[in-house]
């Protein structure tokens, strides 16, 4: 299990890494302001989508779905064409009506934002399609038992728009957001490539081709199969998605507010974002599988004892990145961030937003885990449920808190409704089980810890602060 977990985890890190360095040269070059807007802004939706089928819903019906079907290949065949022929057309629609798809997701925006950032959200969304195929290919990875390839695949994407950052630093802001969404395009391109070149070397390709071969003379063995597949689907990605949704209402709350809003809660997202995937959605990709075999065998008690493993593991390290993350908020946007156009007073907002997001780390974090037990079990109906309650909450949160609290309220929203989807989740994945995970010598190792790393932290903050 371990294995598995620090691969993600270290491919994850690498990308994020990456990811960081892109996210300072772009703060340097671009501050925040009407073109840092613009982009996060184009690059957002397909970014969400990315997000839900990426490390959610698509992964968590397909394995389960494929580890029963006996036509394999046929079954798996079909899915990608059903799905990626629905993407595709999505994707003309959005390039057809540019301006109506970047209303919908910042529709404070005044007509001449909206005409600056339609071009680029055309752009930006060709990454969908390919992000798919990668999350398909991905999957037959994962069911396999080989990770690498998608953890560190990200890197790609990042690698691709630091290039783009590079060559285009003696351009106009104007220029710039344009060479970075064409850096999108090109590195999912990138990916899917190296998804391809391993799904040859594994000997995959055999299984693929077969599918598209037999497709039609076999469809018909798989079509009580394929029909529930798409039953799960819809409300698991639905159920898989309320971290992303969360955001995404983030950036249209905060189109209404004063400019760089939504820059602010670009940066402070993608520091939270960091532990939440190093740590939290890598352990989740790493298990699943294995999950889902133990509970298609009706072996419970293999898979609780799995899971007992991994909740530890994140409640250690998810609790200290909060408590990192909270104390040490001003001086991460410092270090990371505050250099060139971003300026101290970007740093103070954004640093304000971090606190708000990062108490949401635990409980969206080990809903991530919680849910994968709904996944396996086919309880999607549940966790959709689950999610839409949460999404109410959060919308009535935001709403009531932009005002008073402006960016940091939002933030502060989606904590809170994370909160809430997790007492659901747990609340369906029961009393009892939760019961069985639980240990005191742990519990109490955990609090002995926690005091003396926030006693550590408060030292650690004062000496840095003379110096920055």
């Amino acid at each position: 299990m371990f294995k598995a977990i620090f691969t993600n985890s270290f491919g994850i890190l690498f990308s994020r890494i990456l990811g960081f360095i892109r996210d300072l040269f772009t703060a340097s070059v671009l501050g925040a302001n009407v073109y840092s807007d613009v982009f996060f802004i184009a690059f957002k939706l397909p970014n969400l989508f990315r997000r839900i089928f990426a490390e959610g819903a698509f992964t968590q019906v397909f394995i389960p779905s494929y580890a029963k079907s006996k036509q394999k290949s046929v079954f798996s065949t079909y899915i990608f064409i059903v799905f990626l022929s629905i993407i595709i057309l999505f994707t003309l629609l959005v390039n057809i009506l540019p301006s109506l798809a970047t209303r919908a997701i910042a529709m404070g925006l005044n007509d001449s934002t909206v005409e600056l950032a339609s071009p680029l959200v055309a752009i930006n969304f060709w990454y969908l399609p390919l992000i798919f195929m990668v999350t398909f290919l991905s999957a037959m990875l994962q069911y396999k038992n080989h990770f690498a390839t998608s953890a560190f695949s990200t890197a790609l994407l990042n690698i691709s728009l630091i290039l783009a950052l590079y060559l285009s630093h003696d351009k106009t802001q104007a220029e710039i957001v344009y060479y970075l969404s064409f850096g999108v395009v090109i590195g999912g391109v990138l990916q899917l490539v190296a998804h391809i070149i391993t799904i040859y070397k594994l000997g995959l390709f055999k299984l693929i081709f077969g599918g598209f071969k037999y497709l039609k003379l076999k469809y018909t063995k798989i079509k009580k199969e394929s029909k529930k597949f798409k039953s799960l689907f819809f409300p698991a990605m639905w159920g898989n998605s309320t971290a992303q949704v969360s955001a995404f209402l983030d950036t249209w709350l905060a189109s209404f507010l004063v400019t760089g809003s939504i820059s602010y809660l670009y940066y402070a997202n993608r520091i939270f974002q960091l532990p939440l995937a190093l740590f939290a959605i890598a352990t989740s990709v790493a298990i699943f599988p294995r999950i889902a075999k133990y509970i298609k065998n009706k072996q419970e008690g293999e898979a609780l004892n799995f899971m007992k493993k991994a909740f530890w593991f994140l409640i250690f390290v998810l609790s200290f990145s909060t408590l990192g993350g909270f104390i040490l908020s001003h001086e991460i946007i410092y270090l990371l961030f505050q250099r060139g156009a971003f300026i101290e007073s970007y740093t103070i907002q954004t640093a304000n937003i971090l606190q708000m997001y990062i108490i949401g780390l635990l409980p969206f974090g080990l809903q991530k885990l919680f849910s994968l037990w709904l996944y396996a079990k086919e309880m999607q109906m549940q966790a959709a449920k689950i999610a839409t309650f949460s999404l109410a909450t959060n919308i009535f949160l935001s709403l009531a808190l932009i005002s008073p609290l402006g960016a940091s309220g939002l933030a502060l929203a989606s904590t809170l409704s994370g909160f809430v989807g997790f007492i659901l989740t747990i609340r369906i994945f029961g009393a009892k089980n939760f019961l069985a995970i639980i240990s005191f010598k742990n519990a109490l190792y955990l609090t002995v810890s926690i005091i003396l790393f926030t006693i550590f932290l408060l030292i650690f903050k004062d000496f840095i602060s003379a110096y920055i």
